[in-house]
C-alpha cells in the first residue's frame, strides 16, 4: 500500500492508503474523495477526475499521453502539473505524495 493525500479546495485533507497497481482515481474514488467524480470510470473519456501534482513527483507520475492533454486543454483551471488522476498508476514511488484537487471550474 501507498499513502497519498488528497487536499481538496476546501483545504480538506484525505489521506489513502492505495492498492499498488490501481490508478489514483480508484483510490480516491474508493475513499469518497470529494471532487473526484469519475465520470467514466477511468477511461481517459472526460476531465472529472482532474489533480495536481507536486513538481516533486511529476516524474514519477509518468508523462500524459496526447488523449490526457486533450481533456486537460478543455478545463478552465488547468496548471502546469494538471494531470488526470485515472491516468497515473500508484506505485511505491508515490509514497507521501499529496495531490490538490482543484474547484471545478
Amino acid at each position: 500500500m501507498t499513502k497519498v493525500t488528497f487536499i481538496t479546495a476546501d483545504d480538506e485533507r484525505f489521506e489513502v492508503d492505495a492498492e499498488d497497481g490501481v490508478s489514483l482515481m480508484e483510490a480516491a474514488v474508493n475513499n469518497s474523495v470529494p471532487g473526484i467524480d469519475a465520470d467514466c470510470g477511468g477511461a481517459c473519456a472526460c476531465a472529472t477526475c482532474h489533480i495536481i501534482v507536486p513538481d516533486s513527483f511529476k516524474a514519477a507520475t509518468g508523462t500524459p499521453s496526447e488523449d490526457e492533454l486533450s481533456l486537460l486543454d478543455f478545463l478552465d483551471n488547468r496548471e502546469d502539473n494538471s494531470r488526470l488522476s485515472c491516468q497515473i498508476e500508484v506505485s511505491s514511488d508515490l509514497e507521501g505524495m499529496e495531490v490538490i484537487v482543484p474547484e471545478e471550474a
